[in-house]
């Protein structure tokens, strides 16, 4: 008998729901609320969290973090509950996207790693943390966001395999990819020693 909840209709009806979730633009929301002018015209001109830091505002840059990272989670937590693990992966990647490119700034949006970290504890807690720890370490070495990003979303298969979580490892692979394709300027840029460190404006 075929299970409704994983039917195809629903799981396109889960990815919408991802996509749209993960196109808010809490980056711009957050600087507008902190009357720190439009975050398209600062630093990068990215929406995310390292460039919301480079306002000078710590508060903002942490208040983005756990939104647009908590974007991905609630994606996957929603979907998961309702629909099974299925809808849940496909939520959490399309909340992904839906950041990285999302509708409501042209698909112009952030790199997408606070989603990444976030969809992932909500998916697979003991890879989340292991990804974030990768993250926090390589960020404490180097001062270097990006290169943080590309060492922790490069990890993420290592660690579904380490901690038995094999079943995600298509979506890690998947993410990882993103991740680079969002970061090859950075990429360009750390070859060249030209790379901002944390935290400068």
């Amino acid at each position: 008998m075929t299970d409704v909840s994983q039917s195809l209709p629903i799981l396109l009806m889960w990815a919408a729901f991802g996509y749209l979730l993960g196109s808010i633009p809490f980056g711009m929301v957050v600087t507008r609320l902190f009357g720190l002018g439009n975050l398209r015209e600062i630093g990068s001109g990215n929406i995310g969290t390292t460039n919301v830091l480079r306002t000078g505002s710590k508060p903002a840059a942490v208040a983005t973090l756990f939104l647009d990272g908590g974007k991905g989670a609630v994606a996957v937590l929603i979907a998961r509950c309702i629909a099974g693990n299925d809808a849940a992966q496909i939520a959490g990647l399309m909340a992904f996207i839906g950041h990285c490119y999302p509708i409501w700034l042209r698909f112009k949006g952030g790199k997408g790693v606070a989603t990444f970290l976030g969809l992932m504890l909500a998916l697979a807690w003991p890879v989340g943390i292991a990804c974030c720890l990768t993250w926090l370490v390589t960020a404490l070495v180097s001062r270097i966001s990006s290169m943080s990003a590309l060492f922790a979303a490069s990890s993420s298969t290592i660690w579904m395999v380490v901690l038995g979580y094999g079943d995600i490892f298509l979506l890690g692979i998947v993410m990882t990819l993103l991740i680079f394709w969002r970061h090859r300027e950075n990429i360009t840029r750390i070859k060249a020693g030209t790379e901002p460190k944390i935290g400068k404006k």
